[in-house]
């Protein structure tokens, strides 16, 4: 089957998942129930967006597709960035209470620790990718153990509040929100799309990419940056999703048999929203509320990444 064909059959998947997702046992509440659902149609659509555009991208700078850019610890940073703010400021602060005052320092916190964290690696000349990616892990792990101490000792009501805030949820999205969060995303694909040809280019390895023309070092640190932002909106937007990213770009790798990043992005893309928007409709009408659809990912998304580990070695 040629990938038009196969991309035709997903995006009408997509369709009807956000068409079901909308309309299915609505009982005549179209004023009330249609936009709240409308609301986070849209946000799971751009939250699939974010971050399988960054992971695809990610991956494809790393020349690793077990790796995603939450490899770089900025789902622990956002995890801490919630958590000093209920120890410190308490609950009903206005960091926490308003959910856009929120939103702009979580991104802010986010965006600003990427472009210091690249700033100062690639400072000193061409640090090795791997390097870079050994001091995000290592900047993951101290933020996410200094949450955890804080979590231990802050007050078991407010803790509730910091939990809420470990798993994404679609439910209490803002639509202020998700505006704001289409304008970021808009510029920044609208950006990077055009780098589609030199991103071919680039998968072939740094030596090749230079000897073809491409400014190597130049079109790493944008993509790294957008990367950082792209996550940096969808875990401010839904909460942190750990394994997705890494689900849904190693499938539009198997599906689509390309080198092309136009098919590979637009696949990945669309094979997000397929997963977030039905899986939620399992969530709600399935599991009745049971569980959230971060749980499920990261759950499936674990057992995937073994996998991926297993076949690897066997590759090797």
């Amino acid at each position: 089957m040629r990938d038009l064909h196969k991309m035709l059959i997903l995006v009408a998947m997509a369709l009807v998942a956000c068409g079901v997702y909308l309309f299915h046992d609505l009982n005549g509440s179209f004023d009330y129930a249609l936009p709240r659902r409308g609301v986070k149609v849209f946000a799971m659509v751009l939250t699939g967006i974010a971050i399988a555009y960054a992971t695809v991208v990610f991956q494809t700078i790393t020349h690793n597709r077990i790796l995603t850019p939450s490899i770089m610890g900025l789902d622990s940073l956002y995890m801490l960035l919630q958590t000093l703010l209920i120890f410190f400021l308490g609950s009903d602060h206005v960091s926490i209470m308003n959910r856009q005052v929120n939103f702009i320092l979580s991104i802010a916190a986010m965006v600003v620790f990427a472009l210091l964290f690249y700033h100062f690696l690639f400072k000193k000349g061409n640090q090795p990718i791997y390097f870079l990616l050994l001091i995000g892990i290592i900047f993951g792990t101290f933020f996410g153990s200094i949450s955890t101490f804080l979590q231990v000792l802050i007050d078991p009501n407010e803790f509730q509040i910091v939990q809420d805030q470990m798993f994404a949820s679609f439910n209490n999205v803002n639509s202020d929100l998700v505006w704001l969060s289409l304008l970021v995303i808009i510029i920044l694909v609208a950006f990077a799309w055009r780098h589609n040809a030199s991103l071919d280019v680039l998968s072939l390895g740094r030596d090749t990419a230079l000897n073809l023309g491409v400014d190597y070092d130049s079109l790493v640190r944008y993509m790294l940056i957008l990367s950082a932002v792209l996550i940096a909106v969808a875990t401010a937007l839904v909460g942190p999703i750990t394994f997705f990213g890494l689900i849904v770009a190693n499938l539009s790798y198997q599906f689509f048999r390309s080198y092309k990043h136009s098919v590979l992005l637009l696949g990945a893309i669309v094979i997000s929203v397929l997963a977030l928007v039905g899986g939620q409709w399992v969530v709600e009408r399935l599991f009745t509320f049971n569980t959230t659809l971060s749980v499920i990912i990261n759950f499936i998304g674990g057992i995937y990444f073994i996998y991926l580990l297993l076949k690897e070695s066997r590759a090797k």
